[in-house]
């Protein structure tokens, strides 16, 4: 059975650093496109990042760009999501997504499995 499996969040200080990391079994990972997502207490679920099935492309949600960066290695089916320059806003469970294929832009529009989610807290 495909599976997503987040790991590595936790609670941090602003201005602090954490790296998520996504572990996918059971399909051809270089095939897909990955991404995260996050979603913080009431409100809507929110697009960070994504990566293209090659790790040449990338995309990034304005909240986060130039202090987050994600990066995958195909090797170890794994996504990462290096995330600097915490703030208190970034405080969210983060998501990990496969896209339908390995263009990024599969991810924001049409990610079609779910890992259960990691906690991100940053306190002030």
């Amino acid at each position: 059975q495909v599976q997503l499996v987040e790991s590595g969040g936790g609670l941090v200080q602003a201005g602090g650093s954490l790296r998520l990391s996504c572990a996918a079994s059971g399909r051809t990972f270089s095939n897909y496109a990955m991404g995260w997502f996050r979603q913080a207490p009431e409100k809507e679920l929110e697009f960070v990042a994504a990566i293209s099935g090659s790790g040449i492309t990338t995309n990034y949600g304005d909240s986060v760009k130039g202090r987050f960066t994600i990066s995958r290695d195909n090797a170890k089916n794994t996504v990462y999501l290096q995330m600097n320059s915490l703030k208190p806003e970034d405080t969210a469970v983060y998501y990990c997504a496969a896209g339908t294929s390995s263009y990024v832009s599969s991810v924001p529009s049409a990610a079609n499995l779910w890992g259960k989610g990691t906690l991100v807290t940053v306190s002030s």
